[in-house]
């Protein structure tokens, strides 16, 4: 009997001791990277101040809304009209805001490579390619839900300092709840572009000049371009075709609001392709 037992413990140990320990899954990655995201204070100081601006700079902007003061140099911000409608005054803080999520999904991928820990997040996920989906899907679904929350916020605070005015605004009025939800999609694909350029780059502060240069100055370069050639480019510049969808009215040469933001979400597309073809090629 005692050899009969030796004999079944023998036979079963093997296979007990060949299974893993655990299993990388695509859901325990996404809990890890959602883990890692809150455990730094970097990102809650950051989020709030994305909020901030959105909230604060649209509220200030309608407060202090003249009629005359637009009509004469209309302020800068998203889309053509901006300034000439209660939107465009609501989302001024986003052009602020975007650089503030853009900035801090740099650092949620490229920290890690200055840090040094890049090497044990992908010696637990040696398939690589998950930590970089995970990344940008718990990025998103951070700063989409909050950019429009923050959208939403600027535009009802704004709505109460622009009461009489003629171009006050409520949110049943044609294309206002998709500018404002449009917003949050952009911002959102900002963060996004963030991560991916910091895993492209592997550096935070490269990654940041990039991100700066491609959504700040490349736009403004276009206007030294003949007015022909601006006219073509200018509409699929990524920040350009983003923030078309947060335009309550389209000029003549502007793409359409879900035109645009497939433009831009393309253009997203192709920085997360070429992360993920570096991090799956190079060593970390």
């Amino acid at each position: 009997m005692t050899d009969t037992a030796f004999a079944d413990s023998a036979t079963t140990e093997p296979r007990g001791s060949a299974r893993p320990a655990y299993r990388v899954t695509g859901l325990r990655v996404l809990r890890s990277e959602w883990g890692k995201f809150w455990s730094l204070r970097s990102s809650w100081i950051t989020l709030g101040v994305a909020l901030l601006l959105v909230v604060a700079i649209g509220a200030i902007a309608s407060a202090t809304y003249s009629p005359d003061a637009v009509a004469s140099n209309g302020p800068p911000g998203p889309g053509s009209n901006s300034g000439s409608d209660a939107v465009g005054l609501a989302l001024l803080g986003s052009m602020f805001a975007q650089l503030a999520i853009g900035v801090l999904g740099v650092l949620v991928s490229a920290g890690e490579y200055s840090t040094g820990m890049i090497r044990s997040t992908l010696a637990a996920v040696p398939r690589r390619l998950p930590v970089l989906w995970s990344k940008s899907a718990v990025f998103g679904a951070i700063s989409v839900p909050l950019a429009t929350a923050g959208a939403l916020a600027a535009f009802l605070l704004g709505s109460l300092g622009l009461r009489g005015e003629k171009i006050a605004l409520s949110l049943g009025d044609d294309g206002v709840l998709r500018a404002l939800v449009g917003a949050g999609l952009y911002l959102g694909l900002v963060g996004v572009a963030g991560v991916a350029l910091g895993v492209l780059l592997r550096s935070s502060a490269g990654a940041i000049a990039v991100l700066v240069g491609v959504l700040l100055i490349v736009p403004g370069l276009t206007g030294l371009l003949p007015d022909s050639w601006s006219d073509a480019v200018s509409p699929y510049l990524p920040s350009n075709a983003g923030q078309a969808v947060m335009s309550l009215h389209q000029s003549a040469h502007q793409l359409g609001p879900w035109a645009g933001l497939a433009v831009f979400a393309g253009w997203v597309a192709l920085a997360l392709a070429g992360a993920a073809y570096r991090l799956v090629r190079s060593d970390a």
